[in-house]
């Protein structure tokens, strides 16, 4: 019986990891490249109104990305819908890309822009919103019931509080958390810029139950046993 290859495993830690940084990283760039006059660009209301500025390219390519990757990533086949990872990322790879390329609605002035789908129409903003929720929806569901399957236990290691299954369901669980606040917050409007914020912290979440999965922190001596329950000894 042959021995799996070891190159497979760091490869799909570096594609865990790409997804995770990207995740986390497209809301970091939008802002910080709104406090760039050069861009000519103000702090939107939420991420989705980038479409409509000058770093349109980065909301579209970012989003556009996380969904190829998504969609290339073989996860854990299961029975379940719930646990098949496989069709779980084929999905929101599909709506990732759904996102990026269907628009929200535009409010007050824009530029014109073109785009795949005439966005006056306005259907398309109920659309994009659909596609926005299943794809948080799914992120949630991965980190909560795909990750926590199949973790390597050293019986003889105690289970941290900073266990990566107690990360992932944390994650999971505060996606399912900001997906019911956002709508709230965009009908109620509690403070400036909280669309914006709780798709950022969504994002956050999202990207950091990624990372912890690709082992983007390492998985030798302390951080092994309380993240792995692994005992790997620092080379």
């Amino acid at each position: 019986m042959s021995k799996p290859d070891p190159n497979h495993f760091f490869t799909y830690r570096r594609l865990r990891q790409a997804i995770g940084y990207l995740g986390i990283g497209l809301p970091v760039l939008l802002v910080g490249f709104s406090l760039i006059p050069v861009f000519k660009t103000e702090i939107q209301p939420s991420i989705s109104a980038y479409y409509y500025t000058n770093l349109r390219d980065i909301f579209t390519g970012t989003l556009a990305a996380v969904g190829l990757f998504m969609i290339s990533y073989r996860g854990h086949r299961d029975p379940s819908l719930w646990k098949n990872g496989q069709l779980l990322t084929n999905i929101a790879g599909v709506m990732a890309i759904g996102v990026a390329f269907i628009p929200d609605a535009p409010r007050g002035e824009h530029q014109e822009v073109y785009s795949l789908i005439p966005y006056y129409f306005s259907w398309l903003s109920k659309l994009h919103y659909l596609f926005a929720a299943l794809l948080f929806g799914i992120f949630a569901l991965l980190a909560i019931n795909v990750f926590t399957i199949g973790q390597s236990k050293a019986e003889n290691i105690p289970v941290s509080t900073l266990n990566e299954n107690n990360i992932y369901r944390f994650c999971g669980r505060a996606i399912l958390v900001l997906i019911i606040l956002l709508p709230v917050a965009a009908k109620f409007e509690w403070f400036d810029y909280s669309t914006l914020i709780l798709e950022a912290l969504a994002l956050f979440f999202f990207g950091t139950a990624w990372l912890i999965k690709g082992r983007a922190l390492g998985d030798e001596g302390k951080i092994g046993e309380k993240l792995y329950r692994e005992r790997n000894p620092k080379s």
